[in-house]
């Protein structure tokens, strides 16, 4: 398996606290059964100043220490990236980094507050020609029916889901668990990750999450969520080239009014907003 949400790096933001922290999570994941873990710390404007040059230079600290325990996790690299007006621009610079140099990084919404202008910036990341991997949105507090369909409508224009392992199993409680499960159910995830950040409480779990995620969407798109779509990430596929998560299928319906297995609308009926290449078409018509 691989995994793309991981706050392995020691002492560069609230993931693993030490170096020995780190190793014990290195060894958690391959006992796992992972065989890749991207380092991802936060990016988050404030609190913690990071950028592609620090990330990079503890990816390398954190593979020779790999090396000498003897441990065998590949590790690549990438970034939590919060939320901010100057996204777009800390992503063309390389001041961001993107998930192993490829089109696709994760995004961040804020955890507590709803952000504005949200479906602005997607728009804008996707038509700079990247490809936005939304964090963890199951376990936003602000989540609800009414924004639910941001991160649909999100989907359907392009933009990648990835949900926690432990929220679907319900170690962040039942509603991160009953919105996993939602967005799992109207087939809109395309990965799961661990977001791993510590070795007791919040450590590299991921094979629970895959077997949960068999309930909903079967064994074989429970392996695209933690092997192949990953793997397409590291590869910098074209996303058109990957297999979508059923309901972005071509023939799971018609976009407007499409329906998830549950039966859920997956854009509200009498929704006349225009898509994102609606949209881009008006952009550059």
């Amino acid at each position: 398996m691989i995994d793309l949400h991981c706050h392995l790096i020691p002492n560069i933001d609230d993931g693993a606290a030490s170096p020995e922290a780190a190793l014990i999570m290195a060894r958690l994941a391959v006992a796992e059964g992972i065989t890749t873990t991207a380092c991802t710390p936060h990016i988050y404007p404030t609190l913690f100043e990071n950028d592609s040059a620090g990330i990079l230079a503890g990816v390398d600290g954190l593979r020779g220490l790999l090396a000498e325990a003897g441990i065998p996790l590949q590790l690549t690299y990438g970034a939590d990236i919060q939320l901010v007006p100057e996204l777009v621009q800390g992503l063309r610079t390389g001041r961001m980094p993107t998930l192993n140099g490829s089109r696709f990084f994760l995004f961040e919404p804020p955890h507590h507050s709803v952000p504005p202008a949200f479906d602005r910036l997607i728009f804008d990341c996707l038509a700079a020609g990247y490809v936005p991997v939304i964090t963890h949105p199951e376990r936003l507090g602000w989540l609800s029916d009414h924004h639910y369909d941001w991160f649909v409508n999100a989907a359907l224009d392009g933009a990648w889901i990835q949900i926690t392992a432990d929220a679907l199993t319900g170690r962040f409680g039942r509603q991160a668990r009953y919105w996993a499960e939602r967005f799992l159910d109207d087939g809109l995830v395309h990965i799961l990750a661990t977001d791993a950040h510590d070795p007791v409480h919040r450590p590299p779990r991921l094979g629970e999450g895959r077997w949960a995620a068999e309930r909903w969407v079967g064994s074989a798109e429970a392996g695209r969520l933690v092997l192949e779509r990953p793997q397409a990430i590291l590869n910098n596929l074209d996303p058109a080239r990957v297999p979508p998560p059923p309901a972005l299928a071509e023939d799971a319906g018609d976009r407007d009014g499409m329906e998830g297995p549950s039966g859920r609308g997956l854009r509200t009926e009498g929704d006349s907003s225009p898509s994102l290449w609606q949209r881009l078409g008006r952009l550059f018509s």
